[in-house]
């Protein structure tokens, strides 16, 4: 069933439809299974007192009627009043109804919206009745304008669901100049011009909610302009918390009297209203404002310091060790904000102390959040600690030396096990696109690579000597790629003999020596991507993912030309594309204070409107990809469109996974019949095939 509304028509009809779901599921019931029906219809409104839509109201107390008694479910999460309340009312099912109690003072003059979510359910089979809605206006009039929109994650672009979506009065938003300084980005200036503090400072007007598409239908609006956020409130509060919650807000201001008429519609396969959007909303995780301080220092291993900053990006001026050469200090930066450190000690073990003592300046946040220089004493104790199986194992060394000497015998230690760890990814077939990585425990000191051998199997007993390079990987100091030009279908054989490798702590590997050999092209599909550049300078990222979202491969620092994609496994993927603004190589989150957007990312979809493109093996598969159309200013025609084309295809994927039930249903009924026919009661009688396909809305 579908509407037409806009701001100033179609109101009434659409209120209606909003909290009458009660009809739109009996409409959406097709049938039910022989053998008695099941109750699958929630319950049904018989009135209120007050009415609903009662204006000047005054009372405290409000009492809705249900034609069956009632349960209520996840009301702490699902129950929201409109705007917000400041303490809850209190809900109480009574009879065949609820009872709602009203604790706070009310607003003069104002539209208030309690909204139920799907809490209020029959009281036998738990159905719910979905967007339930009681409104009452203090004032002369209900308010009675509409805006519907949709939230996306920004950077997946997967719609998100349960999003509370704040309407700020524009005249009430907090848009404030004054100094604010925020550590932890270098890019950011030490005051701030101007930051956006609405969601902090001032209560929302009106409260909306959107459906699990990301789909909101905002009910109650005055003709007037807002400001428009949207918040996954996680821990159900209903505040915004920076770095726990996404947010995402829109430019500018919006009356809903001005917006274009939009469609709206109950989803019979999801069971609640839905409609097309007129606003577009990207969610990001801003960075949550951390006072900058040394946390934690630690030593777990002899030749291993860990430093642990409560905040990313920690400006350190001087680090001193005592009695140890700075430059024998080598430094690991372990996490993208640089909060975690690891210091490794190039120094021979039996010349570290057991304590070693020091100093860090850095800049540390003061009690009104000024960076100002601070330095910490370190002292770090370290001492070998014996484990179970250590114990165990020298306790039997010595009772077999023990034994020896008493009998006279000679006694040889048994040899323990070299204490140097490494990973090697050189086994099976590896992927010539990631070469061949070794991992180490800890940062090498010393390497003589001229000893390392690399050789390709021939035919018999052919060998020939390969030229690798061998480097340091640029984002991991204890991570080795050795690369070559790997011939696809051969074996290669990694010979490295002992004492090559000498790390920080004194230790050295043993010989190694590994066969593996290179995956053939033909298993697998090649994708070329023909990117034309918004500008010469434009840069941006591309991303493969698989159907499932995750990523498979990616190039950075892309800019108008060819790029290839070797080594795709059969099946389908996607290509997400990022626009890296700065160029850094990274998506870059947004900032509400600074009021800057997230930087844009999109799905590549071909003229087909599927996202998904099919890889075959040893097919060869060519797109162009015009970042002048992908990233062209978002028209909500344009996200319509797009809504309306996953609608259709989750409408096929619904239909084909009904009929695949169906008949594993139907080649299931035989071996039932025998059953039956042994003597087993069948309840419920013959095979019903009423609800395959079933009746749905195909969208938008």
């Amino acid at each position: 069933m579908r509407g037409i509304l806009h701001g100033k028509t179609w109101l009434r009809i659409a209120a209606l439809m909003l909290f009458s779901s009660a009809f739109f599921w009996r409409c959406a019931n097709i049938g039910s299974p022989q053998g008695g029906p099941k109750d699958t219809l929630p319950p049904n409104v018989m009135g209120a007192t007050p009415a609903f839509n009662t204006t000047n109201f005054t009372g405290t107390r409000i009492y809705v009627a249900f034609d069956e008694y009632v349960q209520l479910k996840d009301q702490q999460k699902e129950f929201f009043s409109s705007p917000k309340m400041k303490r809850n009312p209190t809900l109480l099912v009574k009879g065949r109804g609820i009872q709602i109690d009203i604790l706070d003072t009310l607003k003069p003059n104002t539209t208030y919206a309690l909204n139920f979510g799907s809490s209020v359910r029959d009281n036998n089979e738990g159905n719910p009745l979905n967007g339930f809605r009681y409104v009452f206006s203090t004032g002369p009039q209900i308010d009675s304008m509409f805006m519907s929109g949709y939230t996306v994650d920004a950077y997946k672009k997967d719609s998100v669901k349960k999003t509370l979506i704040f309407f700020y009065d524009a005249a009430d938003s907090a848009f404030m100049r004054e100094p604010f300084l925020r550590l932890s980005d270098p890019l950011r200036p030490d005051s701030l011009p101007a930051f956006d503090s609405t969601v902090f400072n001032v209560q929302p007007s009106v409260i909306a909610r959107a459906e699990n598409n990301g789909i909101f239908i905002a009910q109650n609006l005055k003709p007037i302009d807002y400001r428009v956020y949207a918040i996954e409130d996680t821990n159900g509060n209903f505040a915004y918390e920076p770095g726990e919650d996404k947010i995402g807000f829109l430019e500018g201001v919006f009356n809903p009297a001005d917006q274009p008429e939009f469609l709206v519609w109950y989803d019979t396969t999801r069971h609640y209203m839905t409609a097309e959007p007129q606003l577009y909303i990207r969610m990001f995780t801003d960075r949550q404002f951390r006072r900058q301080n040394l946390a934690e220092q630690k030593r777990p291993l002899q030749h291993k310091i860990e430093l642990y900053f409560n905040a990313p990006y920690p400006q350190i001026d001087t680090l001193v060790l005592d009695g140890i050469d700075s430059s024998r200090i080598i430094t690991e930066y372990v996490s993208p904000g640089r909060d975690t450190i690891s210091l490794w000690l190039n120094v021979p073990g039996e010349e570290l102390p057991d304590t070693i003592t020091g100093r860090i300046s850095y800049l540390k946040h003061d009690s009104i959040n000024r960076l100002v220089q601070n330095t910490d004493k370190l002292k770090l104790f370290w001492k070998y600690i014996e484990s179970k199986e250590e114990e165990r194992a020298r306790e039997k060394e010595e009772k077999e030396r023990a034994r020896a000497e008493r009998d006279g015998e000679p006694y040889t230690p048994p040899q323990k096990p070299n204490p140097f760890k490494y990973n090697l990814s050189a086994r099976g077939e590896i992927n010539p696109e990631n070469n061949v990585t070794i991992s180490f425990d800890y940062p090498l000191v010393e390497m003589d690579s001229s000893r390392i051998s690399l050789v390709r199997f021939g035919q018999g007993e052919e060998m020939y000597r390969v030229r690798y390079d061998l480097r340091r990987d640029s984002s991991d100091i204890r991570k080795w790629v050795l690369s070559a030009q790997w011939m696809p279908s051969e074996k290669y054989r990694l010979v490295i003999p002992d004492s090559v490798f000498l790390d920080v702590a004194g230790q050295r590997n043993d010989s190694i020596k590994t066969d593996f050999s290179i995956l053939s092209p033909d298993k697998f599909g090649t994708l070329t991507v023909n990117v034309r550049g918004k500008s010469d300078t434009s840069r941006y990222i591309l991303q493969l993912l698989s159907d499932k979202n995750s990523l498979l491969q990616e190039r950075k620092g892309v800019t108008t030309g060819q790029y290839v994609f070797r080594y795709v496994n059969p099946g389908d993927v996607k290509l997400r594309v990022i626009e890296d603004v700065n160029g850094n190589g990274k998506w870059d989150t947004g900032d509400l204070l600074l009021h800057r957007q997230p930087e844009r990312v999109e799905i590549y979809v071909p003229d087909s409107g599927n996202e998904l493109i099919a890889m075959k093996a040893n097919w060869d598969i060519e797109i162009t990809v015009d970042m002048a159309a992908l990233f062209r200013p978002v028209e909500i025609g344009d996200i319509r469109e797009q809504l309306r084309k996953q609608e259709l295809l989750r409408a096929e994927r619904l239909i084909e996974e009904r009929i695949k039930k169906s008949r594993q249903q139907q080649q299931q009924q035989p071996a039932q019949r025998n059953r039956n026919a042994g003597g087993a009661f069948n309840p419920t009688g013959a095979f019903n095939t009423g609800n395959v396909g079933g009746a749905f809305d195909r969208g938008f």
